[in-house]
Order: C-alpha cells, then sequence, then structure tokens
C-alpha cells in the first residue's frame, strides 16, 4: 500500500543528535535513543513527532540554542529560541575564491544497436557507504548498457542484490529499472521520439572530482575563455576539485552532500532541440536510509522543470526509485505546438543548429522556445531535502533563436547565405532568426564564455562544516549563508562587454530580490531578457520606469531591482561591463528580507544593506563579486569585440525577441475555469499546509498520490486561478509540463515583466509585486498523463502542498492508476477523484467564486 511517509528521524548512535539542531545539540537523554526498527523500513519511523518522551526530549533541549531577535535564521526546531548557531566561516573571507562554473554533463551518441556490455553498477562495501568514486567513473565511461527500452526493465535485477537482501532485505526479487512497468509509464511515443544521445549520471555521496567529464566539455578547455590564457580555463580540468563551499571549509561528508557524480562543480546539461535525450539516472546512495547525516530520502525521483516532457518522463513524486537502480528518463526536445501548428518544418525560426552554422528547422510554434531549465529531485515528501542535498542541476536549450553563439564581425551579424545560423536578428529582422544574445563565438552553438548559469540558495552547516537542514519546522528552512553555485560569497572575472547571467533561484524557501551595484554601492542598468527560462516578447530595462502593477496603490512606483523571484523561478538578465573601468568592482546585492520560512517580509532600503547598517536578516546582503577586465592584444587593453544583441533594441515599442503565442477570443471565452486555493484550511499539525479546489466543500486537501484534482483533455486550453487562502505568507506555486501566460494579477493586468512573458511558476503573496491571486492561461498539448501542481517553498510541498493532474487522452479518457513503489518492484493501485475534476468551476459542485 503506497503511503505517505513522514520525514525520517535520523539518531546517531554516538550520542549526538544528527537532526534539526547540529550545532546546539548537547548529549542526547537517555530517552532520546533511536526506537527500534526492523532494518531499512521507513514506515517504522512514521509519525514519531507524536511520542511524548521523544517530543519533550527535543523540546528539552532547546535551552542551548542562542537567540536572534524575530529571525528564526538558521531555522531552528521551534521559535524560541528562535534559531540554530550561526554557520562557522572557518578564516574564510567574503569574495576570496573564484565562482565555479557549471560543468556540463556531455552527450553521447545512442548506439544504433545493444552494446555488448554486461558490467553492472559498483556496489558499496556496506550498507552505510556509497561505491567507491574510481569505480563509478569508470562504469559512467562505459557504453550505455542495457540497451533503453520503451517498457520498464524488469527483466534483471538490482546489481545490488546480495547487498540489499544483507542490509534492508530479504527480498523475494528485485529490479534493475525502477520505472513503474507496464503500459502505464511505457515510452510514449518512443518509437517516434527514439533518443538520438543519451547520457547517464549517478546520484552519490560527496567525492573529490577526478576529471570524469573533463572529456565532455564543448569547448574542450581549449576555445575562447576556457582556453588557455582565458579567464575560466581552470588548468584544463576539474580533476581534484574537492565538494567544498569554500577552500577553507571541510569537505562535505558523503552523508551530508548528494550530488550528480557526488561531484562539484554543479552540473549543465546542454540540449538541442529536435535531439532527443535519454537520461539514465543511477541510485548509488546507501542502503541504510538513516546514512544521511540527519535529512534526505535514498529514494529519488527526477523532475525536468518544466519540459514539454511525457509523464513517464516528468519525475512524478510516486515513481521514485531505490538504491542499486536505474530509472531511463525520455525527453523528446520538440516544440510545444508539435502536433498543430507548422507542422511541415517550414518556419526558420523553429530551429536547431545544425553544427556547421546552419538551421535545421523543426515542427512545432517557435513561440514556445524554452531556453534556461533545471532538474531536480521530486521525491514524496522528501523534494526539499534531496534538493537542497544537492539534487539539483541546470539545463540550457539551444535553438535557431537561441544558439548560444553570436556574430564574430559586422559582416557575419548581416548574415551569410553559407552560415546563415550566425546572422543576428538585430542587423537583418526580416531574414535574420539568431537573438545573438551574450554567449561567444568559439563553437558552432553553446558558448558559455559570456553566458553564465548562476544557482543561487541560502544554505547552512553545524560546527563541523557539514550541511545542516531542519526537518521539523513546517513552515520552510532558511540557511543564513547565500551560496552561488555551492560556493559561499565567491567572485567572477568578467570582461569589459555584455554578459547573459542565467539566474536560478535554487533555494528551499527563500526568495530573492537582486541589485546589481557598483563599488560605491550605486545602482547599474540592465535588462530582463528572460522570466522562467522562457525569453520574453520584449526586454524590460532596470531601473524601470513603469509602476510595479497596473493598480492604483502603486501608481508611480519606480522598478529598480529585479522583481521579487521565487523558489525556482529564473530570471535572465544581460548586463553590459563596458562602462566599468578595468579592475573596478561590481556586486549582486540581495534585499529582499525573511524572518521565518512562510515568505518574505519586505525588501530593504539599499542604502541600509550598503551602508551596513541593516543587521537583520544574515541572507541580506552582497553575495557574488564581479571583477572587471579588459581585453588584451599584444600585451595592452583594448576594447573588447562584442556583436551581440543590444536588449535596448528589443524594449517595447521597438524589436521583439519571441513573441508570445497568442489565446483566441474564441479559446478563452470557452476556457474550462479551475481554482486552486494554496492554504493551511482543514491542514493538521504534521500536514498544515494545504490545496482547496474549485472551493469544493470540505476544506483543502493535503496531498494524496491517488487522488486526481484536474484532468484536462489533451489539445484543450484551461484558465486556472491560483489564489493565496490566508495572510502572513508566500507561494511560488509551480505548474508542471506546460508554460501559462498570466492574464491577471490581483484582478488587474500583470507587470511587464509577466506582460511579456511564459511563466511556470506564480507568486502569490502580500508582496506588491506578486499580491494574492493570479489568473493564468494554458494549454494542454502533444503527451498525456499524471502530472503536479504545488508550492515550490518545498517545505511547504512536502507538508503538504501538492496535487496531482493528469491530462487525459481525448480518445482514451481514463483516470490512470497509482505507482505504488518497493525493493521488488511497482505496483499499482486505484486512484480516485475530486468530483470537479473534469469540469472544473463548471461543475455543479464547485464553488469558485472568482474574481470578476
Amino acid at each position: 500500500m503506497l503511503t505517505k511517509t513522514n520525514n525520517v528521524m535520523n539518531f546517531a548512535e554516538q550520542g549526538n543528535i544528527l537532526v534539526g539542531y547540529f550545532p546546539v545539540m548537547p548529549k542526547k537523554p537517555a530517552n532520546c535513543s533511536r526506537p527500534a526498527c526492523s532494518k531499512g523500513a521507513f514506515a517504522c519511523l512514521t509519525n514519531q513527532l507524536n511520542s511524548a518522551p521523544i517530543l519533550a526530549c527535543f523540546l528539552g533541549l532547546l535551552a542551548a540554542g542562542p537567540a536572534r531577535a524575530a529571525f528564526n535564521i538558521p531555522t531552528g526546531v521551534t521559535d524560541n529560541p528562535p534559531a540554530a548557531v550561526p554557520s562557522p566561516l572557518f578564516g574564510a573571507t567574503e569574495f576570496s575564491q573564484p565562482l565555479l562554473l557549471f560543468e556540463e554533463f556531455g552527450v553521447r551518441t545512442m548506439p544504433s544497436s545493444p552494446p555488448s556490455n554486461t558490467s553492472r553498477l559498483p556496489g558499496p562495501a556496506g550498507c552505510e557507504t556509497t561505491p567507491n568514486g574510481k569505480d563509478l567513473d569508470d562504469f559512467l565511461k562505459e557504453p550505455l548498457h542495457p540497451y533503453p527500452q520503451e517498457y520498464a526493465n524488469e527483466g534483471l535485477p538490482n546489481p545490488w542484490a546480495a547487498k540489499i537482501n544483507d542490509c534492508v532485505g530479504p527480498f523475494a526479487k528485485t529490479v534493475l529499472e525502477g520505472r513503474p512497468g507496464g503500459q502505464w509509464f511505457a515510452h510514449q511515443r518512443w518509437t517516434e521520439f527514439f533518443p538520438k544521445v543519451f547520457f547517464q549520471s549517478v546520484q552519490t555521496g560527496a567525492r573529490t572530482n577526478l576529471g570524469l567529464r573533463d572529456q565532455y566539455q564543448r569547448h574542450g578547455y581549449s576555445k575562447g575563455e576556457f582556453g588557455s590564457g582565458g579567464l575560466y580555463h581552470m588548468n584544463g580540468t576539474t580533476n581534484g576539485i574537492k565538494p567544498q563551499i569554500h577552500p577553507l571549509m571541510p569537505p562535505q561528508d558523503p552523508t551530508a552532500l548528494w550530488t550528480f557524480d557526488g561531484t562539484f562543480p554543479p552540473k549543465l546539461l546542454m540540449a538541442r532541440y529536435g535531439e532527443s535525450i535519454l537520461f539514465r539516472h543511477y541510485n548509488a546512495l546507501p542502503l541504510n536510509e538513516t546514512a544521511n547525516h540527519g535529512f534526505g530520502s535514498t529514494q529519488i525521483s527526477t523532475h525536468e522543470h518544466n519540459g514539454h516532457t511525457p509523464a513517464e518522463s516528468d519525475g512524478y513524486t510516486a515513481a521514485h526509485f531505490y538504491p542499486g537502480e536505474f530509472y531511463d528518463y525520455h525527453w523528446p526536445m520538440i516544440l510545444a505546438g508539435y502536433d498543430s501548428i507548422n507542422v511541415l518544418a517550414s518556419d526558420p525560426e523553429a530551429g536547431m543548429p545544425d553544427g556547421n552554422g546552419g538551421i535545421f528547422k523543426i515542427r512545432g510554434d517557435w513561440r514556445e522556445t524554452m531556453s534556461t531549465h533545471w532538474f531536480h529531485d521530486h521525491m514524496l515528501d522528501f523534494t526539499a531535502q534531496n534538493v537542497y542535498k544537492g539534487n539539483a542541476a541546470m539545463m540550457n536549450y539551444y535553438s535557431a533563436v537561441d544558439r548560444g553563439r553570436e556574430a564574430a564581425n559586422a559582416i557575419e551579424a548581416r548574415g551569410d547565405a553559407k552560415k546563415p545560423g550566425y546572422g543576428c536578428d538585430y542587423a537583418n529582422p526580416g531574414k535574420n532568426v539568431n537573438l545573438c544574445l551574450p554567449s561567444g563565438t568559439a563553437l558552432d552553438w553553446g558558448n558559455r564564455d559570456y553566458d553564465v548559469n548562476l544557482l543561487v540558495a541560502d544554505k547552512a552547516w553545524d560546527q563541523e562544516g557539514q550541511l545542516y537542514f531542519n526537518i521539523f519546522n513546517t513552515d520552510g528552512f532558511l540557511g543564513d549563508r547565500i551560496t552561488v553555485n555551492w560556493q559561499w560569497k565567491p567572485y567572477l572575472d568578467v570582461r569589459a562587454r555584455r554578459y547573459r547571467f542565467r539566474i536560478l533561484n535554487g533555494s528551499v524557501s527563500r526568495y530573492f530580490k537582486i541589485a546589481l551595484v557598483d563599488q560605491q554601492g550605486q545602482r547599474v542598468p540592465f535588462h530582463m531578457i528572460a522570466n522562467d527560462g522562457n525569453i520574453m516578447e520584449h526586454a524590460v530595462p532596470f531601473p524601470h520606469a513603469e509602476p510595479f502593477l497596473d493598480n492604483d496603490v502603486d501608481k508611480g512606483v519606480v522598478a529598480y531591482d529585479l522583481p521579487s523571484q521565487g523558489i525556482a523561478e529564473r530570471y535572465d538578465i544581460v548586463v553590459d561591463f563596458k562602462p566599468v573601468k578595468d579592475g573596478d568592482r561590481l556586486y549582486f546585492v540581495n534585499l529582499l528580507e525573511h524572518q521565518d520560512g512562510k515568505g518574505p517580509k519586505q525588501a530593504i532600503p539599499l542604502d541600509q544593506v550598503w551602508s551596513g547598517s541593516y543587521q537583520g536578516d544574515p541572507g541580506v546582503g552582497t553575495f557574488l563579486e564581479f571583477r572587471v577586465h579588459s581585453c588584451v592584444q599584444k600585451g595592452r587593453p583594448v576594447s573588447c569585440p562584442d556583436f551581440s544583441m543590444n536588449p535596448a533594441d528589443y524594449v517595447e515599442g521597438r524589436l521583439k525577441m519571441i513573441p508570445l503565442p497568442p489565446f483566441t477570443t474564441a479559446e478563452l471565452q470557452n476556457a474550462i475555469h479551475r481554482k486552486f486555493e494554496f492554504g493551511r484550511s482543514s491542514g493538521t499539525d504534521q500536514q498544515p499546509w494545504t490545496i482547496k479546489t474549485n472551493g469544493e466543500s470540505g476544506g483543502g486537501l493535503t496531498m494524496d498520490p491517488h487522488r486526481l484534482s484536474a484532468a484536462p483533455v489533451e489539445g484543450a486550453a484551461e484558465i486556472w486561478h491560483i489564489v493565496n487562502g490566508g495572510t502572513g505568507w508566500s507561494h511560488p506555486v509551480h505548474v508542471h509540463f506546460e508554460e501559462g501566460q498570466i492574464l491577471k494579477r490581483g484582478g488587474k493586468a500583470p507587470p511587464q515583466w509577466e506582460k511579456w512573458a511564459r511563466k511556470d511558476v506564480y507568486r502569490i503573496g502580500p508582496l506588491s509585486d506578486e499580491l494574492d491571486s493570479v489568473e493564468m492561461a494554458i494549454r494542454f498539448r502533444e503527451f498525456a498523463g499524471t502530472y503536479m501542481e504545488h508550492c515550490h517553498n518545498t517545505q511547504h510541498e512536502d507538508n503538504a502542498m501538492l496535487m496531482r493532474w493528469d491530462i487525459l487522452n481525448p480518445l482514451k479518457p481514463i483516470v490512470l492508476p497509482t505507482p505504488s513503489t518497493g525493493w521488488e518492484g511497482v505496483n499499482y493501485e486505484d486512484s480516485f477523484v475530486l468530483d470537479t475534476y473534469l469540469d472544473g468551476c463548471d461543475s455543479p459542485r464547485a464553488n469558485c467564486q472568482l474574481l470578476p
């Protein structure tokens, strides 16, 4: 039976409690010992917070914690005292280490026939360990085997079967692939979109990087700024990089940090539209689920956020897989509208780089082109812990319009019949399709010289320097140290030219509001060009002279800095460093204050932050330094060549980047409306966060993977109303699979950065640039199956603000069964539906009370 499992309480045998309050825990009292459990059973740890002796034990330990008035940061066990002690710095000073740029996974051509290899995933030496790092690298270098198939591979056993039976068994059988079997989770349109390329990685404990991915870096550490003498050469290898947040801090323990490959730098997938991908994700985490440094689940599920991806490869929260197993994720890399728009592949804007300056045309709606994604864990009840622990990577989509290749000179920018993909839209808008965003020129596509991924997240660590997470506070977890690409307050060397920054909020509960300032604390202008990874119709300049929102309250308010950035939102911006003197420095500054994890409280004035007079939330302040360098020619500084697009040419009233795909009047008038209210109605102490659908009686509902709350029909357009069900908290609501367009925010027209955008995260809350409701239009195309909607404050999601919705195949409109996983494989259980799941607000059982 699939049951919802609460967060695991892990008690160490040596006398220190390893959960909740690492920095301040004394020796455990006698009555704080771990209850007896059958080995490997999550269920035996369920609901332990209801145990009076254990709860009393935890509350009795709180007196050791220091008080920080009003701010529960890092998040402590309770609000009195309010927080754990600050994360120690071990002598590290700010901006004393270079930023680690993302390391590419690299893709390989899918073999045309099954390889002859029969080797197996290397196993661990013990129940609480992970496999040897070199053995894992050697295995990952091999060709893909066994060969991927449409249906899950249930015929072969888990390669760790013997050790599984020793550590968590016995079991009558085990399976190799953790994907649910049979037709319900078979790869959709498998033959049509058979993978052209693949990559494979293991989720495993922290270890030193041995250079596994060096050979897969497209720049080869030989081209552009990654070549010898370039800003980002890094000695031509990642070999020897340790899993450290700063060189003066201890390396992370294999139980504390679980990343892709187990290594730093964080990983990046470079993907092209039209080139379907198979991702084989191995689980090489410990067999003993308590070998987790107090938090995190050894069962994982991977969500590509927000790919136009079949449901079986979307990372459904109940379709998780176990140590020793793999899961084959199939990402077709097609444009939305593939079946209905541009079906003859004649549109020049809909295309993929061909590797030689040309464009290979593809089907679909080019206005649905996406750019900046990420993928991360989505395990039921453990998403926050697993993502915080390292289960997150970024993904760049490349296309004809966002090629990752700017022009090398003015002649090339105007267009060349031999290499039409290099021609820049700004130089010939009627002919050229490449936007020529800042990137570089050394490669045909995917240059990263001046295109930088930034994963911004707050973290906390204990007195030994190991990651700390509080699993007990359901409001949300806040760390006291802001990291970029897992580095605490790094610096980035940049040339005096334009750069593109892809900024991902990878936190659990913290929002950001980012300002860019110079050495004197004065704001530096920039342009926002993409929202949630989708290039907008028009660039938005900052400072922005338009009001925050089109309403009477905010008339005349100027947006000086980026809008509030909720968890999982991606903002792409272009910064021009040309006016900055050689040797000068700029800074990213976070201005958004939290007092607890429920949501942000207010933006702090920049002058207070810069002067140091503000002494509240330790997450407010500078977090990334830019060091500006001139270009050098024959030993002398020269102006840097820069034929990338100037975003000022694409502001409202001028050129367009990617136009919004329109919704017709008929579509909107005939659309089914659905209402989702995010709040605490009918919540419990352990699962306080709920979602109320279409105003159905009975209050809000916590997550049940069997419950189907909404079922749009494939090909339909709908209008979804996302509403905040109370005050004092914020929710960044994520809708899987499709991008929506915000029609109204707070009942009014949205701000410019949303007016021109397609979104997959919709912030609701009390801040002036979010308000308490969003009305958005969305379509559902190409694929069917089970998807999700949830709050991306992942502590809210895990406790239990998450719901299931399915896309129905109009030819087979059936409710899919629910997968139930285990060491012996995956079974299916019956699903059930809400009364309003088909008709939404039109149902006679609905009580939506929509805003006019």
